[in-house]
């Protein structure tokens, strides 16, 4: 399955990721205090993301809880395979110069960044 969400969506996901299941109560009044979102509009965003296999939805109860069907690093690993593609035409140093470049970088970020090449250096040889 293709992973494509929208802003919005993208918005509900990462409250389910972060809590690991819950109602759209409990997604609306997270993202209330970001920005001015209706009840009832989360609440259709979260049907049209069952619909399109998004979430899944547990009517047991009276109050429907909502569960993620992917994980955040799978979203962000096809988002960013799209972007390398499309954007960066498949040239990986291009994207990590651009992202460097644009935005600055702590330096636990930039020690975890020479962490990894160091691991995927050594791992190549």
């Amino acid at each position: 399955m293709e992973i494509k969400p929208t802003e919005s969506e993208l918005e509900i996901l990462q409250v389910i990721w972060k809590k690991g299941q819950c109602t759209v109560r409990e997604v609306h009044e997270e993202l209330a205090k970001n920005k001015d979102a209706g009840y009832t509009t989360t609440l259709k965003l979260m049907q049209i993301m069952h619909d399109k296999g998004m979430v899944e939805r547990d009517t047991t109860s009276k109050t429907h809880v909502y569960k993620a069907l992917f994980t955040m690093e799978q979203a962000q690993s096809n988002a960013l395979d799209k972007i390398l593609s499309t954007v960066f035409k498949g040239s990986t140093s291009d994207l990590v110069i651009q992202a460097l470049g644009q935005h600055r970088a702590s330096k636990d970020e930039i020690d975890a960044i020479k962490n990894f090449l160091n691991q995927f250096d050594q791992d190549k040889k």
